[in-house]
């Protein structure tokens, strides 16, 4: 079995999609803000007459990345994913939502000799969850999201629950239920549901609240947990992407830390 010492550092970076995250990423490693990457590749339609960007195919791309960073959403994790593990490439995945399929999940657990590693994107402190759930598992865990409403519409809700979340005068309760749900329900906006449950244990124990509230500036996200090592809690507050309301406009840059520990460097300030 290839192990994580046996790999040389990982310098080839693609990117599988070029919107609001993928776009930054892009832009980021051309300018060689990741010590030791080198932007090999953007895997896209590439746009009429843009030739500024190194754009190829899935299939070219395995043949020279070392890594291939995924920004294009849950179908394409379910669509590229296992055919890039298994041809050696380690994957970069940002659509953390897609894992809430249990299959899925199974089978790329198992793909390899490719790593899969799992960006924290809009949240941090995953580490210490992991720590503890190790060590001693945690009775509790939630997380409560807050948005403002016009992020949270979806083409699934009834004209009635549109309403009450658009006319809402002060925080409202979209919705409550298990990380599957919730990442199911709300793909581009609750990816870090599933990471704080993946980080536990993935089990689904996790109780995610998402709240809707029309006088919020930024995203906040706030993790508790309860164990027998000790009480944690967590708050991240992220002002939403220009471009993308749905996403943090820190999530790339989140990712970019994702890169440069894979090849062993952190971005650097230029």
């Amino acid at each position: 079995m290839t192990t994580f010492a046996d790999r040389p550092l990982a310098r080839r970076v693609a990117v599988l999609g070029h919107g609001t995250i993928g776009s930054v990423v892009a832009a980021e490693l051309t300018a060689g803000k990741v010590a030791g990457a080198e932007l090999c590749g953007v895997i896209g339609r590439r746009p009429q007459g843009d030739s500024s960007l190194p754009w190829t195919t899935l299939d070219d791309a395995l043949d020279v990345a070392d890594v291939i960073v995924e920004c294009a959403g849950q179908q394409a994790v379910r669509d590229h994913a296992t055919a890039i593990l298994e041809a050696g490439v380690d994957l970069v995945l940002t659509s953390v939502g897609a894992l809430s399929d249990t299959d899925l999940r199974a089978r790329l657990g198992a793909a390899g000799p490719g790593r899969m590693v799992i960006t924290n994107g809009a949240i941090g402190g995953l580490d210490m969850l992991a720590a503890a759930h190790a060590a001693g598992g945690l009775d509790t865990v939630t997380l409560t999201s807050t948005k403002k409403p016009t992020s949270l519409l979806r083409p699934w809700m009834s004209a009635d629950e549109k309403r009450r979340l658009t006319d809402a005068s002060k925080p409202v309760v979209a919705f409550r239920g298990t990380p599957d749900e919730a990442a199911r329900l709300f793909p581009e906006s609750l990816n870090v549901a599933l990471a704080v449950d993946l980080a536990v244990g993935g089990h689904g124990t996790t109780v995610v609240e998402l709240i809707a509230d029309p006088h919020t500036p930024m995203t906040r996200h706030a993790i508790s947990a309860d164990g027998p090592f000790g009480r944690y809690s967590m708050v991240f507050e992220n002002r939403p992407s220009a471009d993308n309301p749905r996403s943090s406009a820190i999530v790339p840059y989140s990712v970019l830390q994702t890169i440069g520990s894979l090849v062993g460097r952190r971005p650097v300030s230029v």
